[in-house]
């Protein structure tokens, strides 16, 4: 809660707030007569993913590192054809690993890999020479959240796309599951 000296200021903090998509701001009075005071309460909301300057820059650094092994033990080349022109599309992901199993998660949402994964029914995760082409299984909601909260815990990059947090409950997780795709990633007999 930030507080602004007069009610102009905090007429502006909340219309700020609310073009920014930063939250639902609301104007509070606090106390009476001369010496109220009022302040816009912004509730945080997950942070827009939006593909700037900035992150395309990224990705054209990460992407080449990511090819060569270069990246974190997490990050990975992640390859898949174009849904409707066959086109092989690359982006850089973090894979969720326990044991033998390993899951890919969409922190962003429903981005252009998430459609073209679906409709392909495989990808192709590539780090280092290593190559391997992966099949993937949607995960339900209900299963998806364990799988959530670890890459939460793993990816702190990702975290402002998020509307919940490591102390939320298991219904918040749920409700907020369904805004992060998840595929389990199953082994195919052919390695590139």
């Amino acid at each position: 809660m930030r507080r602004f000296a007069s009610r102009g200021k905090a007429e502006e903090g909340a219309r700020y707030a609310n073009r920014r998509g930063r939250g639902a701001a609301t104007l509070s009075k606090e106390g009476s007569g001369a010496s109220a005071s009022y302040f816009a309460c912004v509730e945080p909301t997950p942070k827009p993913y939006r593909k700037s300057r900035w992150r395309r820059a990224l990705n054209g650094i990460v992407r080449p590192l990511a090819r060569l092994g270069l990246t974190g033990p997490r990050t990975h080349l992640l390859t898949v054809p174009g849904r409707t022109t066959g086109r092989p599309w690359s982006t850089p992901v973090s894979i969720v690993e326990e044991g033998s199993d390993r899951w890919l998660v969409a922190p962003y949402g429903e981005r252009n890999w998430v459609k073209n994964a679906r409709a392909a029914g495989w990808v192709e995760l590539r780090r280092g020479r290593r190559r391997e082409r992966l099949s993937v299984v949607e995960l339900s909601p209900e299963d998806a959240v364990p799988v959530l909260r670890r890459y939460y815990e793993d990816g702190r990059v990702t975290r402002p796309f998020f509307e919940v947090g490591l102390e939320a409950t298991e219904d918040e997780w749920l409700a907020e599951a369904p805004r992060h795709p998840v595929f389990h990633l199953k082994r195919t007999t052919r390695t590139l």
